[in-house]
């Protein structure tokens, strides 16, 4: 049985931990040789044991000497890059009133400058047939109490996808969103902070809303990006793919 990776070589950012980590699982098992990026070196070294067939290299995706780094250490050992999967990036809970500059520049400069920077610094490497995909966010589709400026940032991350597969257009290079609804991760229950009963009660209230019932795991997005990253979906290109129970589809 062919694995749907085989001989590629896929970066995904962010990958020490939740959807970045699972999705980095599924690559190495699909065959390819996958980089993982993160900023802090000791998740890091954790995340490469557990993917197996993976290099970790240290990265804050906002500070653009260091992806230079990274594309450089991709370019010395491979050459190119078969997947991108733009990954980094997170935010916090902050009411309108409360919002500060820090929490802006902050939020973007992790969602939105670093997927623009890890996207356009890639681009010499990225080989015939390369598949990117990035973060999305069903925050980015629909209104959230207390996230304006994290949903304002997936939001631009979907419209660089859209805008992308046109400067792209007759490259052979597909961009695509995966835009995750509420997934049982450690970026997810923290938000709720460090009470175990306070982040269960989030997660429950997430389970109420979806017509499913229940919260996503990360590996039910990781097979979706393992789809997005192969020859599967040849003919998707711009498009945003929601795994999200339904949350943002009602």
């Amino acid at each position: 049985m062919s694995r749907k990776l085989e001989g590629k070589i896929a970066i995904v950012t962010g990958g020490t931990s939740g959807l970045g980590l699972a999705t980095a699982i599924r690559f190495a098992k699909e065959g390819a040789h996958v980089y993982i990026t993160g900023r802090r070196k000791p998740e890091l070294d954790a995340a490469v044991l557990a993917v197996g067939n993976a290099t970790g290299v240290q990265v804050d995706s906002s500070k653009l000497d260091q992806l230079d780094a990274l594309y450089a250490q991709v370019k010395e050992q491979h050459s190119r890059v078969d997947v991108l999967f733009v990954n980094a990036g997170g935010g916090e809970m902050s009411n309108l009133k409360d919002v500060t500059e820090e929490h802006f520049d902050d939020t973007f400069g992790r969602n939105t400058k670093g997927v623009l920077f890890t996207v356009q610094k890639a681009l010499p490497l990225l080989s015939k047939g390369a598949s990117v995909i990035l973060t999305g966010s069903t925050a980015g589709s629909v209104g959230t109490p207390d996230f304006s400026v994290y949903a304002a940032s997936k939001a631009a991350v979907r419209s660089f996808a859209r805008n992308w597969i046109l400067d792209l257009k007759g490259q052979d290079i597909r961009v695509n969103t995966l835009s995750p609804g509420p997934i049982k991760t450690p970026g997810l229950v923290e938000l709720a902070g460090p009470d175990a009963a306070q982040q269960q009660g989030l997660l429950d209230h997430f389970a109420s809303l979806i017509p499913m019932g229940r919260v996503g795991d990360p590996d039910e997005v990781a097979k979706v990006a393992v789809f997005l990253a192969s020859d599967d979906s040849s003919f998707v290109n711009g498009s945003e793919v929601f795994v999200d129970g339904g949350i943002a589809q009602i």
